[in-house]
C-alpha cells in the first residue's frame, strides 16, 4: 500500500479544512433553501404571477393544461421558480462581496494609517541605544 494506505489517506481527505466547509456549506444550503422556496412560492410568485393567473381564469398555476392534457402550468412554475431563485442568490451574492469588499478596503485603510510619530521616534531611540550598547560592549 501507498504511504498510510486507503484509511489513512481518506481519513487526511475527511479532515481537510476544505472537505469540512463544503459539507457545512450543503447542509445550510439546504436550510436556506426552504426559506428561498417559500419566498419564491408563497410571496413572490402570488405577487407577480397573481394577477396573469386571474385574467386567464387559473386559480393555481400548476393547474394550467393545454391539449392533451399537456401540463404547460408545472413547466411554467418550475422555470418561473428557477429564475426568481437564481435571482435571490444573484442579489445575495453580490451582497456579501459588496460587504466582503467594503471589509477588506476597511483593513487596507487601518494597515495603511501611518504611525504614530512618537512611537516612531521611540523606536528609533531605542534602537540607537541599543547599537550605542553593543558598540560600547565591543570595545
Amino acid at each position: 500500500m501507498a504511504n498510510g494506505g486507503f484509511w489513512a489517506d481518506f481519513k487526511k481527505f475527511l479532515m481537510q479544512g476544505n472537505v469540512i466547509d463544503l459539507a457545512v456549506a450543503v447542509i445550510i444550503g439546504a436550510a436556506f433553501s426552504k426559506i428561498v422556496d417559500s419566498l419564491v412560492t408563497d410571496v413572490i410568485t402570488p405577487a407577480i404571477i397573481g394577477p396573469a393567473m386571474q385574467a386567464a381564469g387559473v386559480d393555481r398555476l400548476e393547474n394550467f393544461v393545454v391539449g392533451n392534457g399537456i401540463k404547460i402550468g408545472v413547466f411554467l412554475a418550475a422555470v418561473i421558480n428557477f429564475v426568481i431563485i437564481a435571482s435571490v442568490i444573484f442579489i445575495l451574492i453580490r451582497a456579501i462581496e459588496k460587504a466582503r469588499r467594503r471589509f477588506f478596503l476597511q483593513e487596507a485603510v487601518e494597515e495603511a494609517a501611518p504611525a504614530d510619530p512618537i512611537v516612531l521616534s521611540q523606536e528609533r531611540l531605542t534602537g540607537a541605544i541599543e547599537h550605542l550598547t553593543s558598540t560600547l560592549e565591543r570595545r
